[in-house]
């Protein structure tokens, strides 16, 4: 009987320090979220995240769990408030294999000759780019590029901010020596 008593009471023990230790913890993964809405180019401050907890099945892949992790990072498109941010939502050096899948692409920052057609542009965009050397022909010098980071609703964008897009390293390269020379322009698809 002693022996019942005790191993009721040891079970009824367990059962509370469950209990609370299961209260203690709130369920799911601590995430970081928007705190506020922000416009791409916005390069993220303290002020402009939080973390909330959410289901464990409900984190999506590149999910962000540091604020650490967005602390300085610009955004790449608009973010609404709670948004979840994840990797892709942020310029890095893994965004154009994400954006192209193409383990060798690079990102590059160009200046087009109509600040117009660039004030047009928006992230996930497909553009081709074309330069038009001297007299000459226009020359198309990539296709299906993709735009990472548009003037057109940026926080930072100036007239003569940059528009970046994710590229293979071959078309990469030849866009970037294009600009030193000569005026870029696109053509949306």
């Amino acid at each position: 009987m002693l022996v019942r008593r005790s191993l009721a009471g040891l079970l009824l023990l367990g059962a509370a320090v469950s209990v609370l230790v299961d209260h203690r913890q709130a369920p799911g993964t601590a995430v970081i979220v928007a705190a506020r809405d922000l416009r791409p180019g916005t390069r993220l401050t303290p002020a402009d995240v939080t973390v909330r907890r959410i289901p464990d099945d409900a984190v999506p892949d590149g999910a962000l769990i540091l604020s650490s992790d967005a602390r300085g990072r610009t955004v790449t498109g608009a973010v609404r408030r709670n948004e979840i941010l994840t990797d892709s939502r942020l310029l890095g050096s893994r965004l154009p294999q994400r954006l192209t899948d193409d383990a060798g692409a690079r990102l590059v920052p160009i200046h087009l000759a109509d600040t117009g057609t660039a004030r047009l542009l928006e992230p996930g965009d497909l553009v081709d780019v074309l330069t038009k050397p001297g007299d000459g022909p226009p020359v198309i010098l990539a296709t299906g590029a993709i735009v990472a980071l548009g003037t057109g609703q940026s926080a930072r964008a100036g007239a003569d901010a940059p528009v970046l897009l994710a590229l293979g390293a071959a078309a990469a390269h030849r866009v970037a020596a294009a600009g030193l020379t000569s005026a870029l322009t696109v053509v949306i698809h």
